[in-house]
């Protein structure tokens, strides 16, 4: 079956940046839904029309992968609003950030724990990714049809491609 709009592909990769440093490898299969959320639209555009076995080499600017980095997106926040164990790497939803931090927080980004200072944290909205070209050799394990279900849901679930806030000491990139 060949990938078309709306079907499931199960997908494994090696992500590096343009130096050709491994970020990521997904070793086993992970199912992604096409016209979902699941995938950056470029990967999407790429995976068109391919068959399961096929692999391919894609080269994403900053704007087809995570963005741009957004300076407007860092905040300073007083280190008494957050737990005391708190770590770096932690990630907050804006959305649930404690009451008495910065009023342009956007509250539909997740935000990593960059510094840790005696008086201060620096939260960063930007995806760890923001700013990078990244270089992805992916393989197309299985392609299927996308169930009603599936479709109406939007996703696999998995979200690789998004930053999601996860409990502390399990943190990981989405």
């Amino acid at each position: 079956m060949k990938i078309t709009p709306q079907c499931v592909v199960a997908l494994t990769w090696t992500l590096k940046d343009t130096l050709g440093e491994v970020l990521d490898e997904l070793d086993e299969p992970v199912e992604f839904l096409l016209g979902g959320d699941d995938l950056l639209a470029k990967i999407e555009e790429r995976l068109q029309g391919h068959d399961a076995g096929d692999s391919l080499d894609l080269h994403l600017e900053p704007e087809d992968a995570f963005g741009d980095y957004d300076e407007n997106r860092v905040f300073l926040e007083p280190r008494k609003l957050f737990p005391a164990e708190l770590e770096e790497g932690m990630t907050f939803d804006g959305a649930a950030l404690p009451a008495g931090c910065s009023a342009d927080i956007q509250t539909k980004l997740i935000y990593t724990v960059t510094e840790i200072y005696p008086e201060h944290v620096v939260l960063d909205g930007n995806h760890p990714l923001a700013g990078i070209a990244i270089r992805l050799s992916l393989k197309v394990e299985s392609v299927r049809e996308a169930s009603e279900e599936e479709i109406g849901q939007g996703t696999m679930g998995t979200g690789f491609f998004r930053l999601e806030a996860q409990a502390p000491g399990n943190n990981t990139l989405h």
